[in-house]
């Protein structure tokens, strides 16, 4: 574990290797799950900011389940999550020509129509954030998925790039520069041992 301020770095986020390889999952931490996307409190108002930009991206059965259940929908275990069609496609997923889904909210930021990325929590994966119950301590943990990412893990090995350096933009968005350079520095020292 590392520790850097409040927040405790799983070892496996510097030591294991990770590369998307959308080719392969065609999208999958989109599409299964017990959830939607778990959401921060304050993207729930960045959600409602950017719907109406988002929705001509979504097909008519993710905006008709987004009438039924709402932007978000509160979940016992995971808290605020975006809803799931039928318990799986997240309601922001779209499939592109190759049949791989991708985020809405991230296309309309790719295509300048807002400037919020997508939640903190996709942006991440699979590293999953939890936070302590009983003080302010923040786990950053490695989670990949043990079928859907097998090509991510195989990619990652094969270009050796870090899970902390896959995630380097999403990291710095979360936890802030400072927090990254002091990670980096941490993973550099350790590979040296």
């Amino acid at each position: 574990m590392i520790a850097i301020d409040n927040i405790l770095v799983a070892d496996a986020v510097v030591k294991e290797q990770f590369v998307c390889d959308l080719a392969k999952c065609k999208g999958a931490c989109c599409v299964d799950g017990d959830a939607g996307a778990p959401l921060e409190n304050d993207e729930l108002d960045k959600i409602n900011e950017v719907q109406e930009a988002v929705l001509p991206y979504l097909s008519p059965e993710s905006r008709k389940e987004i009438d039924r259940q709402g932007r978000y929908v509160y979940d016992r275990e995971y808290g605020w999550v975006t809803p799931a069609i039928i318990g799986q496609v997240c309601v922001y997923g779209i499939k592109d020509r190759a049949g791989i889904v991708k985020c809405g909210i991230e296309q309309a930021y790719i295509d300048g129509k807002i400037k919020w990325k997508k939640p903190i929590s996709c942006h991440l994966f699979p590293v999953i954030i939890k936070e302590s119950k009983r003080s302010t301590d923040v786990y950053v943990n490695y989670e990949p998925r043990e079928d859907s990412c097998k090509a991510a893990c195989s990619l990652g090995k094969k270009l050796k790039v870090p899970v902390y350096v896959f995630l380097k933009e999403a990291l710095i968005r979360k936890f802030g520069k400072k927090f990254y350079e002091a990670l980096t520095a941490t993973a550099e020292h350790l590979n040296k041992k």
